[in-house]
């Protein structure tokens, strides 16, 4: 039986876990990086550790199966990270920048985000100020496990005064897309900026 509960502190290694095992648009990224907990410090730790009441873990008898992470509000929890959280990982990880990108390792392009973290556009923050992770081994998929991670951490979101959530995707990651679209989100219908080119965002209103 797989249960959903709030994440503690010691959920911390197994989120590290699932963020690689899904890091490759959905599909395990163990064979990209060679430091294994990169994935994990921009997608999930912060989260945990700096907005902890907006962590959700599904379980079953063998351990953490996935989890949803997500921060109330995006610029503030921008804002904490770069003075909290960032700076400590900048002192392990080279700024790849002054390297050709198209060079650049998948570990590089991550600790290139590191030292410049991606900024979610304004147009979308101020309508939908909230946003989520949200991440399933493949052994607890199609089970509506993600559908209960969603209500839980939505909830939260709109008992605290959210007006809505956002989300950006890979546009590989087809599952994800198909997930996002049959739960009610709808994809921002806008002209992509350059820098965009690799996410789709999703937004729902709460």
């Amino acid at each position: 039986m797989t249960t959903i509960r709030p994440a503690r502190p010691d959920d911390l290694e197994a989120l590290y876990e699932i963020a690689l095992k899904t890091g490759d648009a959905g599909k395990d990224a163990s064979s990209l990086y060679a430091d294994p907990k990169l994935l994990g410090h921009i997608y999930a730790a912060p989260y945990l550790i700096h907005e902890p009441q907006a962590c959700f873990v599904a379980e079953d008898e063998e351990g953490v199966v996935g989890y949803i992470v997500g921060a109330r509000n995006t610029q503030a929890f921008a804002e904490l990270l770069e003075a909290e959280w960032w700076r400590k990982l900048r002192r392990q990880y080279v700024d790849p920048s002054d390297l050709d990108c198209n060079t650049w390792t998948p570990d590089q392009l991550l600790s290139f985000l590191i030292h410049h973290p991606f900024k979610t556009p304004q147009r979308i923050v101020d309508t939908y100020p909230s946003h989520l992770h949200i991440n399933l081994l493949p052994r607890a998929q199609g089970q509506g496990l993600g559908a209960e991670l969603m209500d839980r951490f939505l909830m939260t979101m709109d008992a605290a005064g959210s007006r809505g959530v956002h989300l950006g995707v890979h546009p590989e990651n087809d599952r994800a897309l198909r997930f996002y679209e049959n739960y009610g989100f709808r994809e921002v219908k806008e002209k992509k900026h350059q820098n965009e080119r690799h996410t789709i965002w999703f937004r729902l209103a709460l």
